[in-house]
């Protein structure tokens, strides 16, 4: 019973359901579109705390053994929080997009509708996608319900490493020396955990049974290599567009700066 209780299908939407109402009382003047996203943005950072916690104790048990060491965290919080979090950030993001377009005055955002469904969808196609597919395939399937045909109880400190992927929480870039540090340190962020961390699987696994790292892959089934693809695919391209937003900001933040319009002399009137 406490276990379904504090599962992630409780705490996700009972956390979000909270921060929602308690951010409208204290934040009068934020708007819906506002509060949904804060609000959907601090349970998003509390996933990845948990998960990043989740895959550190995965793989500090697993290290010496990083084939067949088990720990019940690899498929415990995959059921009890990985899939019941994946199912809610899909509706949270929706919200988020219906109130985002709503605030904006589009008629059609008034009430919920196939329409405003079928917007977010198109809108958000790479997430709803990645989303999708860690749901019905990489989760369920790959962790929990075929767990010993597929993986043959092996592979847990994989598992951890993947977790590692949601200690990213995105952060936006902006204008002055601390938001372009911090957006530094999100394009360094991303690419050790979720662009390198996929090598360096790889690279333990060929340590493992003594192969170098470019011989690694024939040594894998092909669903895995597949797998690995298209996981790390949306990542390389979520990177580049991080790198090109970077890029326009630093190029705009040495531009000389555009000096203000000044009133007509009466010589020139």
């Amino acid at each position: 019973m406490w276990a379904v209780l504090a599962s992630g299908a409780v705490l996700f939407p009972g956390l979000f359901l909270a921060l929602r109402s308690s951010l409208r009382r204290v934040f009068r003047r934020w708007s819906d579109a506002d509060v949904v996203l804060v609000s959907e943005r601090l349970v998003s950072s509390v996933h990845a705390l948990m998960a990043t916690a989740a895959g550190v104790v995965v793989i500090m048990s697993c290290w010496n053994d990083v084939i067949h060491a088990r720990h019940p965290l690899a498929t415990d919080f995959v059921i009890y929080y990985g899939c019941p979090y994946m199912t809610y950030d899909l509706f949270a993001m929706y919200l988020s997009h219906f109130h985002r377009f709503r605030v904006k005055g589009h008629k059609e955002y008034q009430v919920h509708s196939l329409h405003t469904v079928q917007s977010f969808i198109r809108r958000e196609a790479l997430l709803v996608l990645h989303h999708i597919a860690l749901l019905t395939v990489l989760l369920p399937i790959t962790l929990v319900q075929t767990t010993h045909f597929l993986r043959n109880d092996q592979g847990d400190f994989f598992i951890g490493c993947l977790f590692l992927t949601e200690i990213l929480i995105q952060v936006s870039l902006s204008e002055g020396w601390v938001h372009k540090a911090n957006g530094g340190l999100v394009l360094l962020t991303f690419f050790l955990f979720r662009i390198a961390l996929f090598p360096f699987m790889y690279w333990t696994y060929g340590r493992h049974y003594g192969l170098a790292l470019h011989r690694v892959p024939a040594h894998l089934p092909l669903v895995t290599n597949l797998g690995s693809a298209c996981i790390l695919a949306p990542q390389l391209y979520w990177f580049i567009l991080l790198c090109r937003k970077g890029y326009r900001l630093y190029r705009r933040s040495l531009a000389p700066p555009t000096a203000p319009p000044t009133a007509p002399s009466a010589k020139d009137q």
